[in-house]
């Protein structure tokens, strides 16, 4: 497997020399901790075997959440918190889409451009659902924004889990949806378009931001049924915290380019890219968020606010947590390679030793590199 760390240390240099006038702090930080994650130049934790004592240096993670090699558990943990509020209806996915015309406008102004692109794509389908004749309530859902398409190319848009459901507050009602046909429905993704470009349109407008001289008249909002929402989740929290491409997808580094594969959208087949390795690096700092700013985030009767209603949901709906269960994979335990047994973390934050000078006998004692 090709490191992403050993890419960006060739190509680090000209990559600087070629895009570093357009580098935000934010993606310096994240260039910088990628190519010290896990590598010699990070900190590192001392590991012992709880069965025969035998001791390993192990270098930290950086924690970045642009990085591929972090934070597969707080992904995890964050699947986990959806499926404990899974409620029995029908899901569904809506895709909301900035059009072409407004991504330059969007990449200037990222923190301004993607909140309203997910509040207006909220407003709207609570619109839908209070004037829905089924649900007439408020519903809710999870919102996660993406950057990237699978090319990884520049392209924003915000995907919504919701389920077909929703909560009359002063009737003290719970409606869902049902399909009047072969196949679930829940709003007309063109009406869904529509209303989306108007409150998008206002609310650029009212943040004193430039419209684009020219932009399409019909927008794209997708919505299609997703069942349970179990597999939904999984994919949305696939690349809340890890970044926009896996390190296994990067296929060669060689001759000053880098190849790396992705899935097409329309064929389902696995594509190649070849691009330079500054080039290469550029694609992946792109899709780094402003410092702060929240990718994932939940309304309405799905926010975190609202758990103690979920619970009393879950209870007198009779719902049964035990199937979202099998979508959580536990954290794998570090194993002693002597002999298989669990070892644990003894000492953290050990910074590694200067160029040229030995490590202090006590930080490092016994310990070896793994």
């Amino acid at each position: 497997m090709i490191r992403l760390s050993s890419i960006i240390e060739i190509f680090e240099t000209d990559f600087l020399a070629q895009y570093g006038d357009r580098l935000r702090s934010g993606q310096r930080q994240a260039l910088a901790a990628m190519k010290r994650c896990r590598t010699a130049l990070s900190p590192g934790m001392q590991a012992q075997c709880v069965a025969c004592d035998e001791q390993r240096f192990v270098p930290h993670s950086c924690g970045h959440r642009a990085c591929p090699h972090c934070q597969h558990h707080e992904s995890q943990q964050w699947l986990e918190r959806q499926l404990q509020r899974q409620v029995p209806a029908d899901y569904f996915l809506l895709t909301f889409t900035l059009p072409a015309e407004f991504r330059a406008l969007a990449w200037h102004h990222q923190r301004i451009l993607y909140d309203l692109l997910i509040q207006c794509a909220w407003t709207t389908l609570r619109t839908f659902s209070q004037n829905d004749k089924q649900l007439q309530g408020v519903p809710g859902a999870i919102a996660v924004l993406h950057t990237h398409s699978r090319r990884l190319d520049y392209h924003p848009h915000v995907h919504l889990a919701m389920p077909a459901a929703a909560i009359d507050p002063k009737a003290r009602l719970w409606r869902t949806k049902t399909a009047k046909g072969q196949s679930a429905y829940l709003f007309n993704h063109k009406a869904l378009a529509k209303v989306f470009r108007a409150r998008m349109l206002e609310a650029i407008t009212q943040a004193g931001l430039p419209l684009p001289p020219r932009h399409p008249e019909k927008w794209v909002v997708d919505c299609k049924a997703v069942g349970s929402g179990e597999k939904a989740l999984v994919y949305l929290g696939r690349y809340l915290y890890r970044g926009v491409l896996q390190e296994k997808d990067i296929l060669a580094c060689k001759d000053g380019d880098v190849t790396f594969r992705y899935q097409n959208s329309k064929t389902r087949r696995m594509e190649r890219r070849t691009l330079s390795g500054p080039d290469f690096l550029w694609l992946l700092l792109r899709h780094v968020l402003p410092k702060g700013f929240r990718r994932a985030r939940n309304f309405g009767f799905l926010h975190a606010n609202s758990k103690r209603l979920i619970q009393l949901l879950q209870l007198l709906l009779k719902v049964n947590l035990s199937r979202a269960a099998a979508w959580i994979k536990s954290r794998p335990p570090l194993t002693c390679p002597c002999c298989g047994s669990v070892m644990k973390i003894i000492r953290t934050g050990i910074m590694p030793p200067r160029i040229g000078a030995c490590p202090p006998t006590n930080a490092l004692a016994g310990a070896k590199l793994m």
